[in-house]
Formats: C-alpha cells, structure tokens, sequence
C-alpha cells in the first residue's frame, strides 16, 4: 500500500459533507484567529493583549512599568500589533491609549479567560 491510500472501509459521506459545509462557514474565523495567533506569537504580545483584555486601555508607560521592559520595546510590540490591526491606538490629548481591537477582543475572550481562571485556580491553590 502506498502512503497515500486510505485503509477505511468505508467513508461516512454525511460526516464529510457536514465537515465540508462546516469549515466553508469557519474558513473566514480561522484565517482571521490564525492571523492574531500570528502576531501574538510570543509571551510579550500575548501579555500585552491580556493586559488589554483586563483593562480595557492603557498607555505604553503603564505597559512598560508592569511589564518591566523598556518603552521602546514594548512600542516597537504595539506598533506590530497596530499594524496587523489586532489593537488600536486612541489619543486623548497628549496621552495615547491602546486597546483591542473589536474583533481580536471577541476572537481571544475565550483564551483569556482561561488565562483568569488558571490563575485564580493557582492562586487559590496557594
């Protein structure tokens, strides 16, 4: 048998129809998480997208002060992020504030709170 030969008896051609017509409807919600996935590849970004899932909005001091880095890296994450459209910048007078952006807020609500729930499961546990 060749590497490219299936050995099933039988293929159940409702469940592949029904997966099919699935995925089409999924196809568009995937393309978009995987892009977020993409920009949120490392534990800065994903910590700074958490951050902005908690409060809403903060200015890069403040993500520098929490995540004790310095403003320009974490400018040059923001700026990345800002540009994959996956948050947004808002200027209120001299301050500038980050957020999510609508769609990423919806798209990751449910990885952060298994994030939140983790952690208060450690915490209470200690």
């Amino acid at each position: 048998m060749s590497k490219n030969e299936c050995i099933r008896v039988f293929a159940d051609k409702e469940q592949i129809r029904d997966c099919k017509k699935n995925m089409k409807s999924a196809r568009k919600f995937i393309g978009k998480l995987a892009g977020v996935f993409n920009l949120a590849g490392n534990d800065v970004r994903l910590s700074i997208l958490y951050l902005l899932h908690q409060e809403e909005r903060l200015c890069v001091c403040d993500i520098s002060d929490i995540l004790e880095m310095q403003i320009p890296a974490i400018a040059q994450h923001l700026r990345k992020m800002k540009d994959g459209n996956v948050i947004e910048k808002n200027r209120v007078g001299a301050m500038v504030y980050y957020s999510l952006g609508p769609e990423t807020a919806k798209l990751l609500s449910g990885f952060f709170r298994l994030i939140t729930n983790e952690s208060l499961l450690e915490t209470k546990a200690a």
